[in-house]
């Protein structure tokens, strides 16, 4: 199995770029990855070569670099239209200057809602005007409880949506709780979204396999549809409580997605769908 599965064609959606030895950190970041997370385009490649990537997006963290893209457009610009990337920018950005991030291959912006002070992002209306005005996604991260403010966000507005890290769902309130029952609404948007089946070390408790997630992983399987998921490893794992490798991360998506055709829907047709606007056919 584990050879079919690395033989099969992926398409990472979620994952980070750290290299300050190129491209120094933010004088003012609150956290610098160093040693082992440390994340390289180069040492991408040998990952993706490893395991049978093909594409990726790229999601820019707030760790080590915050609204400074420069590493991740580097990494753009040099992969010949098979990377593509989700920014960090200002509320208050131009719609020229992110008309000129999607020139270069940025899909989106990352509304990182996680860990942030309630109400940081609810001037950020004009914003997602101009991500629905220019096509582009909004990628929102939120957590537990944390969905409500994210559905106060959102609004009505008809900006696509992909969701990080499974909606990072509190498993200790239930299947029942409203902050899920919310999630698993949010799949009836009649506007593009996706969710990301990436980054159960974030919400499931140790070790891998992350068992303990399954029932939920079922549940919004079964809400969203391999048709409205993607899949992303969190590759290169910050500060994880244990140790997350790249390969022992596809198996979990053969459990969770017994069907072949399924996993290519999840591994590949889906984000070649929402994220390079391309019709799948045999080959990605």
């Amino acid at each position: 199995m584990q050879s079919e599965l690395i033989g099969a064609p992926k398409i990472d959606c979620h994952l980070h770029l750290f290299d300050p030895a190129r491209f120094p950190y933010a004088p003012d970041a609150l956290y610098r990855p160093q040693g082992a997370e440390i994340a390289t385009r180069e040492q991408l490649l040998a990952v993706f070569a490893s395991a049978g990537v093909e594409r990726a997006l790229l999601v820019q963290p707030t760790s080590g670099y915050g609204t400074d893209n420069s590493a991740m457009l580097d990494a753009i610009a040099r992969s010949g239209g098979l990377w593509k990337g989700i920014a960090l920018v200002a509320p208050d950005i131009s719609h020229d200057a992110l008309a000129d991030l999607k020139a270069q291959g940025i899909v989106g912006v990352a509304y990182l809602m996680a860990g942030a002070a309630p109400g940081a992002f609810r001037d950020h209306a004009a914003l997602t005007e101009k991500l629905v005005d220019l096509d582009m996604v909004l990628d929102i991260q939120f957590e537990g409880d944390g969905i409500f403010e994210a559905l106060e966000v959102i609004g009505d507005s008809p900006v696509r949506l992909a969701i990080d890290h499974c909606g990072r769902p509190d498993l200790r309130a239930g299947i029942d709780s409203p902050a899920f029952r919310a999630l698993l609404a949010l799949s009836e948007r009649a506007a593009p979204t996706v969710l990301k089946l990436s980054g159960q070390h974030k919400f499931a408790p140790f070790p891998h396999p992350f068992t303990a997630a399954d029932p939920f992983l079922a549940e919004l399987l079964g809400a969203y549809s391999p048709a409205r998921t993607v899949w992303g490893s969190d590759w290169p794992f910050l500060r994880v409580e244990e140790r997350v490798d790249y390969g022992p991360l596809l198996p979990l998506v053969a459990r969770q997605l017994p069907d072949p055709d399924d996993r290519d829907q999840v591994f590949r047709r889906t984000a070649l769908g929402m994220f390079w606007d391309t019709v799948p056919t045999g080959a990605s």
